[in-house]
């Protein structure tokens, strides 16, 4: 997908919630409501004080914590790659999931009519009873046209239900293809490697080779009745090519994968393109198992190779060169290594799947200065030859200067800022940005004032305060602040801030 600025997005996340269970019915809201999008090639940045939900964001977005609620598109593989079971239930489901989302639309509307009549204080009490009905009814809405498109508006949706249970079916179809594939060109590659070993044989490579051409033709066969399918739908939507209510809802038709709504095993085929680098590099290794094994762990489980297999050890000594790991490490066993050697080793696990998006939660703050530094320009390395994408998770603002090509910042499970790099420090428009920045030693001559210390302490993310959760601990806190939720905006090019009273 690319967005308006002509990026092109990898992981659009929208109003993402992950709450934990506790005791008596109550819960820890650890992401409360983030928005981000997170852009193909890029390294995002990601900041804020130790419990502000930065390692669970990172996480929910795996997928690794199964979200509470919200969205989490992903555009590195194609529906009919994956043809997720999501697809077809809300086809199947359309006319009903269409009533349930009117109703929800005239409860809305109801609420925002009795909203208009209350005066400034009673709307401070109904505020977050409107948003929620605002935000199930478009949750609903989203559902279907993600999908659909325009087509919910259309009286009759039984053409509609059977053209894309068609496009469903065929998706299905080459799904199963790319899997066939992958085993094919395994194959190929086990009988190439004999041959070379002289162990095998031409024949047995012509073999393979027939084989995976042959795959590859039928998939090519299906895209090309799916395009034909495509072609069919556009003819449909031919009619309402005018209508501004078609095209209202026509806008928000998505070809990307929605991870939360993905069942385990489906989720499980994307893991290889969505790793993570631990923060511990002690804890996260597993003692009984050599780093030739640690790091092969990952590829036979996607069976990107086979068990076994003589060229498994080839691709694992080429991974560890990579990542500057000696040739000799291959047979040794965790505990035989420094803080920074076993992170090199984390490092070359989450690449070994040859992942598209890497999240690095934490991944130098355990590490001496010293060894950060190895580690943060290896991490640039690997991204430059593998075209990665990064979620760099840290509590450093030095850190994340250097790494980052944009840096949002979090506070109680909050997105309160979000901006290029160097104009986050040149420019911080969010008050806890600016406590943040003033927090930092520098042994610059024209910075010789002392330290200022953010007062206060992190208010507890069960029972959030009310309004904006800054205002405990804000200078600039006035009433509005006590009671209603600044609303996420642009108020520059690419600067999106949440605060009653920017700094600008």
């Amino acid at each position: 997908m690319v967005n308006k600025n002509n990026k092109e997005v990898l992981l659009s996340i929208s109003n993402l919630k992950q709450y934990f269970p506790i005791k008596k019915g109550r819960v820890v809201k650890a992401n409360d409501g983030v928005s981000i999008d997170i852009y193909k090639g890029e390294t995002f940045g990601l900041v804020g004080e130790s419990g502000c939900g930065k390692s669970t964001l990172g996480r929910t977005i795996l997928q690794l914590y199964h979200q509470t609620y919200g969205r989490t598109m992903y555009y590195g593989r194609s529906l009919e790659e994956l043809a997720p079971k999501y697809f077809q239930t809300t086809i199947k489901n359309l006319p009903k999931l269409r009533k349930n989302w009117k109703e929800l639309e005239s409860k809305k509307e109801k609420l925002e009519n009795e909203y208009s009549k209350l005066t400034e204080e009673q709307q401070f009490a109904k505020h977050e009873e409107l948003d929620t009905a605002r935000k199930l009814a478009e949750d609903a809405m989203l559902n279907m046209t993600k999908i659909v498109g325009g087509f919910i508006t259309v009286e009759d949706l039984t053409p509609v239900q059977n053209i894309y249970g068609k496009v469903y079916d065929l998706s299905r179809k080459i799904a199963g293809l790319h899997d066939s594939l992958q085993d094919a060109n395994v194959d190929l590659a086990d009988a190439e490697f004999a041959l070379d070993k002289g162990k095998g044989s031409q024949s047995k490579v012509d073999s393979c080779r027939m084989n995976v051409d042959d795959v590859s033709a039928q998939i090519e066969k299906a895209k090309k009745e799916l395009e034909n399918l495509r072609s069919e739908i556009e003819q449909m939507r031919a009619p309402y090519k005018n209508n501004p209510e078609f095209l209202k809802y026509e806008e928000y038709r998505d070809e990307g994968i929605d991870l939360a709504r993905l069942n385990y095993n489906e989720m499980r085929k994307l893991r290889r393109d969505l790793q993570l680098i631990f923060q511990d590099p002690y804890s996260s290794l597993n003692p009984r198992m050599s780093v030739g094994q640690i790091i092969s762990e990952g590829m036979q489980a996607h069976n990107m190779i086979k068990r076994k297999d003589e060229r498994m050890q080839e691709r694992v000594l080429k991974i560890m060169d990579q990542c500057g790991l000696a040739p000799y490490f291959l047979h040794r066993f965790p505990h035989q290594f420094s803080g920074g050697q076993r992170q090199r080793i984390g490092i070359a696990r989450a690449l070994a799947t040859q992942p598209k998006f890497v999240v690095c939660d934490e991944a130098v703050s355990a590490l001496d200065v010293s060894i950060q530094a190895q580690i943060i320009n290896l991490l640039q390395d690997l991204k430059e030859e593998a075209n990665l994408t990064y979620l760099f998770i840290t509590h450093d603002l030095s850190v994340v200067k250097y790494i980052s090509d944009r840096i949002g910042v979090m506070y109680l499970g909050n997105m309160v800022e979000l901006a290029d790099s160097q104009d986050i420090f040149a420019n911080p428009i969010h008050p806890y940005t600016e406590a943040l920045l003033n927090a930092i030693p520098t042994t610059e001559d024209e910075s010789r004032k002392e330290l200022q210390i953010l007062e206060g302490d992190i208010p507890s993310p069960v029972n959030p305060p009310k309004g904006c959760k800054f205002h405990t601990r804000c200078a600039y806190c006035t009433e509005i602040c006590r009671q209603v939720v600044p609303e996420w905006e642009e108020v520059r090019p690419n600067h999106f801030v949440a605060c009653h009273h920017k700094r600008i």
